[in-house]
């Protein structure tokens, strides 16, 4: 058995979401470069929106969800490609605004795509272990992509939210197992200092993508004795709806098991918050009883799987904070020029 499977029971206790409200459709970035875009559009921070902001947000409706006290919750990890600071914890600004305890462990993670699941995967051992009674994730990124490069149709922003506690009567949902899969696969990268990302395109899809996620889904799979049939849903990274359709035919999902965890089309590929985002839609339209499987991928290369069993106080919880299509469909559409100013590309 290849998974990682706790000796104490680790559950999710609160999650929470966040995305901007701005959006701009891909026919206006393709207006103004041409091309072709796979998503109709994508969601925009506003100009003083950035991680920390968003994984404030996230992480206030996580604990407005969760039944752990905040002086409990000794961990805040933040997993992004756009950290505010290079040199500085945005996991200190957090745990201050949201009120948390000064004992407290914060960092910045870095994993592409993937930083969001790592950081999930640290807290469940901080608690498993019985280090810390609680401690929350987030994956949180804002739009990065060079003008004119595919990128710039698909990058989003969002964040995800999410507090682990030891399982109990007031958890909404557990985790079962957890899986992770790296190799060095250099398909997408950015070098220190540089504004926006690079990518070896050829490498995308197969070698990186599907590899990884393909491997990471499967052997959680083979080692949890689960069928695809078996789960209400699945989540898998998204840089795009074909590649997330490739993946989840080739493992044996339907279109109806992932369609709760597909939003791309609406709010573009979120990086680092993508999959704790899905996540987020997903359990907002789960029942008692109903297991997830989770596949996240980030570039360089690697995958984290879950599998997740939700809880009876999933219900209750809900509706404690605003669920993630309220934050969905909640849009303002700008054009290229207001994007540009918005995510200083254009600079006064």
């Amino acid at each position: 058995m290849k998974s990682m499977k706790t000796k104490t029971r680790v559950g999710i206790s609160g999650y929470g979401a966040y995305v901007p409200m701005y959006r701009i459709k891909g026919e206006e970035i393709r207006r103004v470069w041409g091309g072709k875009s796979p998503i109709p559009q994508k969601s925009v921070p506003g100009p003083d929106e950035d991680t920390v902001t968003f994984s404030i947000e996230a992480g206030r409706n996580a604990l407005n969800r969760s039944s752990v006290d905040r002086d409990d919750v000794h961990a805040v990890l933040i997993g992004s490609e756009s950290q505010a600071y290079a040199v500085k914890s945005d996991g200190t600004i957090v745990a201050e605004a949201l009120g948390l305890s000064h004992d407290m462990s914060a960092a910045n993670l870095e994993f592409a795509c993937k930083a969001g699941t790592e950081a999930m995967q640290m807290c469940i051992g901080f608690v498993a272990s019985g280090m810390m009674k609680a401690a929350m994730a987030i994956g949180a990124d804002t739009s990065q992509g060079r003008p004119a490069d595919p990128l710039e149709f698909t990058a989003g922003a969002g964040a995800g939210a999410f507090i682990f506690s030891e399982e109990d009567k007031n958890s909404l949902a557990s985790v079962d197992l957890s899986y992770s899969y790296v190799t060095d696969t250099p398909d997408f990268w950015r070098r220190q200092g540089e504004k926006y990302p690079s990518h070896a395109g050829r490498f995308t899809g197969e070698p990186a993508y599907f590899k990884h996620v393909l491997t990471a889904a499967r052997t959680i799979l083979e080692d949890s004795g689960l069928e695809p049939r078996e789960f209400a849903h699945a989540v898998f990274h998204q840089p795009n709806p074909g590649f997330v359709r490739k993946a989840a035919k080739k493992l044996g999902f339907t279109e109806d098991q992932i369609k709760h965890g597909l939003l791309t089309p609406r709010v573009g590929n979120c990086y680092a918050g993508a999959v704790p985002l899905a996540l987020t839609n997903v359990l907002d339209h789960s029942s008692p009883g109903e297991k997830i499987l989770v596949a996240s991928f980030g570039s360089g290369a690697g995958s984290d799987s879950f599998v997740l069993t939700v809880k009876e106080c999933i219900e209750k919880a809900k509706d404690l904070a605003p669920r993630t299509e309220f934050y969905v469909n909640r849009e303002k559409f700008v054009d290229y020029a207001f994007y540009a100013r918005y995510r200083r590309k254009i600079i006064r």
